[in-house]
């Protein structure tokens, strides 16, 4: 892609000669603009649009790089990871495969519990050393804006360490990197069995913390049969609404315990998975302006049969995104392409509505629409410059990729 500089400043760059799919809401499906071209000032968008209408004043003494016809979208947004994690359970899917219950790979010391004892043994350089990789792969596949959750620490000095390392990585790698401490996940071994203690624990003690340290963007729970109540996530959700922080929540993946309603209830900027979420669940969160966040590798990787009922969110105008959910016990995908054609080969999810789900929409998810997301005015300088003839092809494909270059706030 080539070059020119007419006595260019390293804070003005424009890309011309390309064609958009700018996002913007203001415009029909994908927002596309063909003949387009984007300007960034100091990494923020000062004009995105026909190039023919480029102001003069905004290209003068301006480094220029030319996209020889090339698409650009906005940089991809993974909005919901546990990429911080130590180790892999690789031994417990072979066990699956031979046939081997959930039941009996908890006896060997397998499921949540393992990743649990292999993060607390981790140490913080560690945990950043095992997940840069992790991350690697998404960055090269266009991502400009990651979430990563805790939850595998369960106590008070291994969540702290966890958030840590995630920090840490948006300071390793140029990509945005937002925190979500995910405390009431499950219950450590330590609590034998008390899950109201654990999450009095979690809300009195270790969140206010967490918050103090100022290391989470968001809070978010587990509300299912095997992890917590929907009373028990309240607790949790009160005192984080007390603290002034954004809530999130899994919800209605093996079950229905009203878990959409309850994330609407206190006005979540998401609710995640959602198998199971019925139409009262989905009407409280399009009134909410809840995202649900469509994870098809979790239902992929554990076999599930229930899907999340897409057909439904459209009626009701829930806002979908789509993300990787990357964790190692159900869901080690680090390729949010490969996600785009999970979600619409298994879920029937639109091409249109998966381009949307990895970038508007998942910063809608995040608390970041009015930063990044869409090609417009004011937002910053993240995009993606990809090889291809139409958009259609970041979601058909399997195993390919085509990006011809990724922009993090204009470099």
């Amino acid at each position: 892609m080539g070059v020119s500089k007419r006595q260019a400043t390293v804070n003005t760059r424009i890309w011309r000669n390309a064609r958009l799919a700018t996002m913007s809401p203001a415009l029909p499906g994908l927002g596309v603009i063909e003949h387009g071209a984007i300007a960034a000032v100091d990494g923020k968008i000062v004009f995105a649009g026909a190039e023919a209408e480029l102001p003069a004043n905004v290209a003068a003494n301006a480094e220029t790089i030319d996209c020889e016809g090339r698409w650009i979208t906005p940089g991809l947004i993974d909005c919901h990871t546990h990429l911080v994690h130590a180790g892999n359970r690789a031994n417990e899917f072979e066990m699956r495969l031979a046939g081997a219950t959930y039941e009996e790979v908890a006896r060997v010391g397998g499921g949540v519990v393992s990743s649990v004892r292999a993060l607390r043994a981790a140490s913080e350089d560690e945990l950043v050393r095992q997940t840069l990789p992790r991350l690697d792969a998404l960055i090269a596949e266009g991502v400009t804006t990651v979430e990563v959750k805790s939850g595998y620490g369960l106590d008070l000095a291994n969540e702290a360490k966890s958030l840590r390392a995630a920090r840490q990585l948006g300071r390793e790698r140029l990509v945005s990197v937002k925190t979500s401490f995910l405390g009431a996940h499950a219950l450590p071994p330590e609590a034998a069995g008390d899950k109201d203690a654990f999450i009095a624990k979690v809300a009195d003690e270790i969140l206010p913390a967490i918050a103090a340290e100022h290391l989470a963007d968001a809070v978010d729970g587990f509300c299912e049969g095997i992890a917590f109540s929907t009373d028990q996530i309240s607790r949790v959700f009160d005192k984080t609404k007390a603290l002034g922080i954004p809530v999130k929540l899994h919800a209605d993946q093996l079950s229905n315990l009203g878990g959409a309603a309850l994330a609407a209830r206190y006005g979540a900027l998401s609710a995640d998975h959602l198998e199971y979420t019925d139409q009262d669940g989905a009407v409280a969160m399009a009134k909410a302006g809840t995202v649900a966040v469509i994870l098809p590798g979790a239902y992929y990787f554990i076999r599930e049969t229930k899907k999340p009922p897409i057909q439904l969110f459209r009626d009701a105008g829930v806002v979908m995104a789509v993300a990787t959910d990357c964790n190692p016990g159900t869901s080690p995908l680090t390729s949010l392409l490969l996600t785009m054609n999970m979600a619409a080969t298994l879920f029937g999810i639109t091409v249109e509505e998966c381009l949307i789900g990895v970038t508007r929409n998942a910063a809608t998810a995040l608390g970041l629409s009015s930063e990044t997301g869409t090609l417009e005015l004011g937002k910053s300088a993240d995009l993606a410059i990809w090889d291809i003839e139409r958009p259609a092809e970041l979601v058909y494909r399997m195993g390919f990729n085509p990006l011809h270059a990724r922009v993090w706030r204009g470099e």
